[in-house]
């Protein structure tokens, strides 16, 4: 038992979030032919395709960095101080608004009616759910 408490206290689920925001941003890679960009940029301008571009690998760049913070620093995420406080609440509020951006941006008519898409949406809102809670509890919890 008390080894499941340790998966669950804060430092092991700030790495597991670092770990899949890491992950996420490598998922970039192969994000736009998973779901057929090519194509769907290819009638547009060769500004938008490039600037569309552009903006998939820094958001993939982004997720990483932002992924290797709790990845590789969590203890000094947690240690209570000014530095850290301030990069918990950023991440708290970036992600949530991630998270709100899930519900209240993009349409249902996106994924309603196809499996695939529709179990992206879902895995995805449980993915910023967890991620913007554990740095919520994190930054709650004070210095460890």
């Amino acid at each position: 038992m008390n080894h499941l408490l340790a998966v669950f206290a804060l430092e092991p689920q700030l790495r597991l979030v670092g770990l899949a925001l890491t992950a996420m941003g490598a998922f970039h890679i192969v994000l736009p032919r998973l779901v057929d960009w090519p194509a769907d940029l290819a009638a547009t301008s060769l500004l938008t395709r490039q600037v569309s571009y552009a903006h998939l690998f820094f958001i993939g760049l982004t997720c990483v960095l932002l992924g290797l913070l709790p990845l590789c620093y969590a203890p000094e995420l947690l240690a209570g101080t000014s530095l850290g406080t301030a990069l918990l609440a950023g991440q708290t509020l970036f992600w949530g608004a991630r998270w709100a951006f899930q519900f209240v941006y993009f349409s249902p008519a996106l994924w309603r009616g196809d499996r695939f898409r529709t179990a992206g949406h879902l895995a995805l809102a449980l993915l910023w759910t967890w991620v913007t809670a554990v740095f919520a509890c994190a930054l709650l919890a004070g210095p460890a």
